[in-house]
């Protein structure tokens, strides 16, 4: 370590967050470029290299073939799949010299796709699985979390190409494994969740999220199965539709001061009408305004959802995607006087030609309190079915703990992760843009299907620190730690010696050494780095070197003992090796 390029903090950078941030930085693996962009120092590339090998493995024996691609991206390949309109500000664009534009590659569908078309055209070229992990950008709107939401990222992406279905499930099938198999000798504890394709596209997907109450992503688990989905992913349970006949008719009320849910059920309650109201009773609509990509105008549309729920504007960017969506302003209302600020029913909707969607619980013959399109005026008993027909329905409403499970085992809670992998099942989006065909054995063309597999490589660093930490620093798995073994010379003189020498023979018996050979560094600075850096095993040659001892640490544990000298290269070796 006295000539490693290495300086470590006692202090918490004041933009840190999270632990990994906090961790990494204080350890010297990363440093601060820009917002969202960061410096990979000499531990930190050690780390990040070994998680790398993991995965180059786990690919490599599926009969992944690794190749490198270029991050500097012409536009043309992009508008052929649609992706440099439906990116929208999330990539970055730049024009050469010459005014052509380009982006920094956000993934490569496209230029996989056209690789593959450009070598391959017989039935007896697939399947082909090819992939590659290099830097990534995105331009993220508020980096966060050092680098576990950057711009500028370490990611691996796989592509799959064969010539049926059959194929890709079974490519698919492959990757899932393959991840499952990494992310356990990574030592990550993780859950595999149903997510939403978003830009992507495609039918099945899913997503390996690394568990901590720090994650970004919520997700929900069942009680009674191992049911697990994406929030964005979750499908509800539709009840069943009830008879219109006999339904009372719906009636208008003057409804003064009710601009809550809230006011509005005391409202009737109030009204001695013979029953008990709740907020599941009222219907709450909320107005948004979507564009498409590169489209120049916006259209409004109405989501109903029961007034006990808010709309996941997440849920509801999800579903919509690609498209832009935000809620309507002032000067929207100004535009379109049918709409009533507050008391927005669904005929206002309707009636104008206007789309409206509803959560799956508005089914046939529910009857609800809701807008009378009319200012203080709230109607009630209007009856989905009879009185307005949706244009269809959307998951746009909140996932809450206690809701029924989708697939009718027991109830929904929530936990929170973060994404470390996430596969789809592409299909033939990017093979119909590029018109990626093979020849079958009956001399007919066979339009190849695709399936895309991504990993985040600087994410899955984070993400084990996240999870493998204590107040005093990282605690590192073996398979990714900078070293296997800190050996720390706490003196000045023999000490260091004797470190130097034994980290000597431990490195001609293949294992990974760290020394602490700092003169003038007081053994409890070089204590606290050694558990800050969180080398799994650390080898402390101090006083007891007097009595011919020395100290064995486990860094996870916390586990010291004693050992002798003589026998100390031996043990150590041991208990890299597992023994």
């Amino acid at each position: 370590m006295s000539t490693l390029f290495l300086r470590t903090l006692r202090e918490d950078p004041a933009d840190a967050e999270v632990p990994s941030h906090k961790l990494m930085v204080r350890g010297g693996y990363v440093r601060r470029a820009a917002p969202g962009v960061y410096s990979w120092m000499p531990l930190g590339k050690m780390v990040l290299d070994n998680v790398a090998a993991v995965i180059r493995e786990e690919m490599d024996r599926i009969g992944g073939q690794e190749v490198l691609l270029p991050a500097l991206l012409p536009r043309e390949y992009y508008d052929a799949s649609g992706r440099w309109t439906e990116y929208g500000d999330s990539i970055f664009r730049l024009k050469d010299r010459k005014g052509a534009d380009y982006l920094l590659g956000p993934t490569h569908e496209e230029l996989f796709t056209l690789l593959v078309k450009g070598e391959y055209s017989s039935y007896k070229d697939f399947p082909v699985i090819l992939y590659q992990i290099q830097e990534k950008f995105r331009d993220e709107a508020r980096p966060r979390a050092g680098v576990l939401r950057g711009r500028e990222f370490h990611m691996k992406d796989s592509y799959s190409f064969d010539l049926d279905d059959e194929g890709l499930e079974r490519s698919y099938e492959l990757h899932r494994q393959a991840y499952i198999r990494a992310f356990d000798r990574l030592g990550l504890r993780y859950v595999i969740v149903s997510a939403m394709s978003g830009a992507m596209g495609g039918s099945a997907s899913e997503e390996f999220l690394a568990e901590t109450p720090t994650g970004e992503d919520t997700f929900v688990r069942s009680t009674e199965s191992d049911y697990a989905a994406n929030v964005e992913a979750v499908r509800t349970p539709a009840p069943p539709a009830l008879p219109i006949e006999g339904q009372p008719e719906a009636q208008v009320h003057h409804t003064p001061n009710t601009p809550t849910i809230e006011t509005l059920v005391d409202f009737f309650n109030a009204a001695g009408l013979g029953r008990t109201f709740t907020a599941a009773d009222t219907l709450k609509n909320v107005l948004v305004k979507t564009r498409a990509p590169g489209a120049a105008d916006w259209e409004v549309m109405g989501i109903g959802v029961p007034g006990d729920r808010e709309v996941d504007m997440k849920r509801l960017e999800a579903v919509l995607h690609p498209a832009e969506v935000a809620l309507l302003d002032e000067a929207d209302f100004a535009a379109n006087p049918f709409l009533v600020k507050g008391y927005v029913g669904p005929n206002a909707l309707l009636h104008n030609k206007l789309r409206y969607l509803v959560d799956p619980r508005v089914v046939e013959g529910s009857a609800w309190i809701t807008g009378a399109d009319k200012a203080d005026h709230h109607v009630m008993n209007l009856v989905c079915g009879r009185d307005f027909v949706p244009d269809g329905t959307i998951e746009a409403a909140e996932v809450r703990e206690g809701d029924p499970s989708p697939d009718g085992k027991g109830t929904l809670y929530t936990a929170r992760g973060i994404e470390i992998g996430h596969i789809f099942q592409l299909g033939r989006k990017f093979a119909n843009a590029f018109e990626l065909d093979a020849l079958g054995p009956d001399g007919k063309p066979r339009r190849v299907t695709m399936g895309s597999y991504g990993i985040g490589v600087s994410r899955v660093v984070a993400a084990i620190v996240e999870q493998s930490h204590d107040d005093k620093g990282i605690i590192w798995p073996r398979e990714v730690a900078p070293a296997d073994v800190h050996v720390v010379g706490t003196g000045k003189g023999e000490q260091i010696e004797v470190a130097l020498r034994i980290a000597g023979e431990l490195e001609e018996r293949g294992v990974r050494v760290l020394v602490d050979d700092r003169k003038g560094v007081s053994p409890g600075v070089k204590f606290t780095d050694a558990e800050l850096l969180g080398v799994p095993t650390a080898l402390i040659v101090g006083k007891g070197l007097d009595q011919g001892v020395v100290e064995l640490r486990d860094r996870a544990t916390g586990e010291r003992a004693e050992i002798p000298l003589e026998t100390a290269v031996e043990r150590v070796a041991a208990v890299v090796d597992g023994g």
